[in-house]
């Protein structure tokens, strides 16, 4: 009960008091009279009504506010916060506008009985009411409530314990799958004072909607890019990363943003890249390691493969200014990054994690959402074992996506970023998760695949799935409906092993570089469903690959267990840092080598952020958890090695993009392209050349050699009236390595040296 200071002694009320009388929201006024009355004004009272604002606060001089909850739904409210309660409706489910007010809707076939818990922008609970329950939906409808602002959460409490497959927490407050928008801490990786004190009962993360700002203005002559999946070249780039160091140039406040990516738009277009795909920007807890003392709890998430929603933009990746402003500031600033992005010609593709949240295992159990709501339906349990997660997706849980309520979910998320953020595709993160049923057995036809394939909008976008998970590999069998492209795992594997020099890989490379057609040649599949990569976020940079034979995990608290194994990487005679001018020179080639045999293959290519500038994370294969220099890409000019290697990157992938001999729509046929070499079954032959022919672009001439002696490679004839020019010499000094236009002069037959690669254009005498 509350105790009303006494005018004689001058009491002052204490933090965190909360009213418990019955439907004490409705008494609220007189509460204020009260303490207005309090003689030698000790406390000072107010009470705020703002157009557009709901906040309706008690406050003292030094600050302290007092919590009013309210434990059983209302008949009527005061004006300030809303007007009534009433049963509302059970769909759409998250928040919805009425003519009235706020609709609330909730999904949990399990539970006993849901609260609707209302705060301040403080993230301060004022408010609690019992939703109304129709089927496996609790609802409730609060009319007056304001369209925008507005911070919110669930109380779920429900019968039975883990042997039962549930794991309430009826005293936490839990976030709204469906909630459109997320108000969390306001810094990237910086706790909030206010996360000091909330305790195991209170919740970061609220949700949040947007009812009353305007359209947003995407202006009267934007248009999406539209490009094919045939024609693009994809950068892999995690936001945070990208534009965090102070060599970005950017302003402090736009470092590591959407905004910061926005700004990068004209790097990324001169760069010749046509699609961007962002790492997960989905809200996500990138402190999730410091929850308690662990080996990793000094590590800072900054890739985000650890949702706790699926429809919110990432708060703290957009700038200070936009964060400061909450959550719908946010969403405008990532529609800001889109908008930018596509006026550049650049496609964004957004890599998102529907396989498993950052609820974590029953071992260091992290309940923040789905596993406090309805555990049994959002996630997979061991049917054996009940107190045990299904754990496919190596995170400890596995998203029950084929289940029909997560499927809808699922759904809803993917088509709101495509409308209300105009995204252009999806990567799907350890996509074979969401093959599985409910008990994790694969399915041939997995229902959420075949209806995101058969979805009017969703079939219209890009869709690439990591077609693995910890115990399924479907590389070239992921279900796909024919539309389906795939991370190409066998692709990186081969190419990096005959690069390097292993024996026994010259066919395996030659079918990857003309497009995988054992993997893809099936059904409607084209050579663009393979996503052709060298490296990704996963493994080694480029230039680690190179530089290293063994991954340096250590600063990663694990031992050094964490992380691949199977890098195929070689580091050229020297591990790690060195001045040994020969290593240098050999792994300049190399890198060079490898981009250029995925710009020269049949098939969809994708490199990384950081690689074209030879990016290193001091061999650190799985960097995931360092908001450092080791992650932040450096923007640095005039390092001679790192303008070289960006120049070549960029001519390569232009050129690529011009030639119409490269990102074929259709399998190769014999006429399309000539092998120069016999010898396919000598397993110590690591000498490739291959002529691709077009009639009106003209035929393009490639040899590989991962001999460690030169090869004097015999040319054939040039097309009538035409020459060979050489375009690249991975072999010869910058800027020689690349020519635009083509070197003539070429003779008869070229000296390709060891570690080297060539390209030859026949152009018009």
């Amino acid at each position: 009960m509350l105790q009303l200071p006494s005018a004689s002694t001058g009491a002052t009320l204490k933090p965190a008091t909360v009213v418990t009388v019955p439907c004490a929201i409705h008494y609220l006024s007189r509460v204020v009279t009260l303490l207005r009355n309090v003689e030698g004004s000790v406390l000072q009272c107010t009470t705020q009504h703002v157009a557009n604002s709901w906040r309706q606060r008690l406050g003292v001089r030094n600050g302290r506010r007092l919590a009013v909850r309210a434990h059983a739904a209302p008949a009527t409210a005061p004006s300030g916060l809303y007007t009534n309660v009433e049963a509302g409706k059970p769909h759409p489910l998250g928040p919805s506008k009425t003519h009235r007010g706020v609709n609330f809707a909730l999904f949990s076939r399990h539970a006993k009985s849901t609260k609707l818990c209302l705060f301040d922008e403080d993230a301060q609970q004022i408010a609690e009411i019992e939703c109304r329950r129709t089927g496996d939906v609790f609802h409730v409808e609060l009319v007056g409530l304001p369209g925008a602002g507005v911070r919110y959460g669930f109380k779920v409490a429900g019968d039975g314990g883990w042997d039962t497959d549930h794991r309430w927490a009826p005293g936490r407050v839990l976030l709204d799958p469906y909630a459109p928008l997320v108000s969390g801490r306001r810094k990237f990786g910086v706790r909030d004072a206010v996360e000091h004190f909330k305790g195991r009962d209170g919740s970061l993360f609220l949700g949040s909607y947007d009812f009353e700002s305007a359209p947003y203005d995407w202006g009267s002559d934007y248009r999406r890019p539209g490009h094919t999946l045939n024609d693009l070249v994809i950068y892999e780039v995690p936001v945070r990363c990208f534009t965090a160091d102070a060599s970005s140039g950017l302003p402090q406040q736009q470092r590591g943003t959407f905004a910061g990516l926005a700004a990068k738009a004209p790097y990324l277009a001169s760069l010749g890249i046509n699609a961007v795909e962002l790492l997960p920007v989905f809200e996500w807890d990138e402190l999730e390691f410091r929850r308690s003392a662990n080996p990793r709890d000094h590590m800072t998430n900054v890739w985000g493969y650890s949702h706790i929603n699926f429809f919110a933009p990432m708060s703290r990746l957009a700038s200070s200014s936009a964060a400061g402003r909450g959550p719908e500031a946010v969403a405008r600033e990532f529609k800001d990054m889109v908008k930018s992005l596509h006026a550049h010609g650049i496609e964004v593709i957004l890599d998102v994690v529907y396989n498993h949240t950052a609820e974590a295992d029953d071992k260091d159990p992290y309940t923040l959402s789905f596993r406090g709501i309805d555990n049994k339906t959002y996630y997979m349990i061991d049917p054996e074992q009940h107190v045990k997660l299904v754990n496919w997706s190596g995170c400890g849980n596995t998203v029950n996506a084929n289940n029909p309520t997560v499927t809808q979910l699922i759904v809803d998320s993917l088509v709101r970023w495509v409308e209300e953020y105009h995204v252009d595709g999806f990567r799907f993160d350890l996509a074979s998760c969401l093959c599985r049923d409910e008990r994790g057995r694969p399915m041939a036809a997995p229902p959420l695949i075949r209806t995101i394939s058969k979805h009017p909008v969703l079939s219209q976008v890009k869709l690439i799935a990591e077609p693995w998970d910890i115990g399924m590999y479907q590389v070239g069998s992921f279900p796909n409906w024919d539309i389906w492209a795939e991370w190409n795992g066998r692709y990186r594997d081969d190419m990096r092993k005959f690069i390097k020099g292993d024996p026994g890989m010259k066919r395996a490379f030659a079918t990857r570089l003309a497009g995988s057609a054992d993997l893809y040649n099936n059904h409607n599949r084209r050579p663009y469903h393979s996503i052709n990569f060298i490296t990704a976020h996963d493994g080694f940079s480029l230039y680690d690959m190179v530089s290293y034979n063994e991954k340096r995990n250590d600063a990663n608290g694990e031992g050094n267990r964490d992380g691949t194994n199977d890098n195929f990487s070689w580091n050229c005679g020297a591990e790690g840092p060195t001045t040994d001018p020969g290593v240098t020179a050999l792994r300049q080639r190399q890198i060079r080598n490898y981009l250029v045999a995925l710009m020269m293959s049949q098939g969809t290519p994708m490199i990384v952020s950081g690689d074209e500038v030879g990016k290193s994370h001091g061999g650190n294969n799985n960097w995931y958890g360092h908001d450092t220099a080791m992650a932040h890409l450096q923007w640095s000019e005039g390092e001679p090695q790192r303008d070289e290697l960006l120049r070549f990157t960029s001519e390569l992938i232009k050129f690529r993009r011009s030639h119409s001999a490269l990102g074929r729509e259709h399998f190769l046929s014999p006429g399309d392209i000539t092998w120069h070499e016999d010898n396919w079954h000598n397993d110590e032959s690591r000498f490739l050349a291959f002529t691709l022919h077009h009639r009106e672009a003209g035929d393009i001439y490639a040899a590989f050699n991962a001999h460690s002696f030169s090869v004097a490679a015999s040319l054939p004839r040039p097309p009538p009236g035409r020459k060979w020019c050489r375009l690249v010499d991975t072999n010869l000094p910058a800027p020689k390595d690349f020519t635009p236009g083509g070197n003539a002069g070429v003779d008869s037959v070229y000296s390709v040296q060891a570690y080297s690669s060539i390209i030859l254009i026949a152009k018009p005498l």
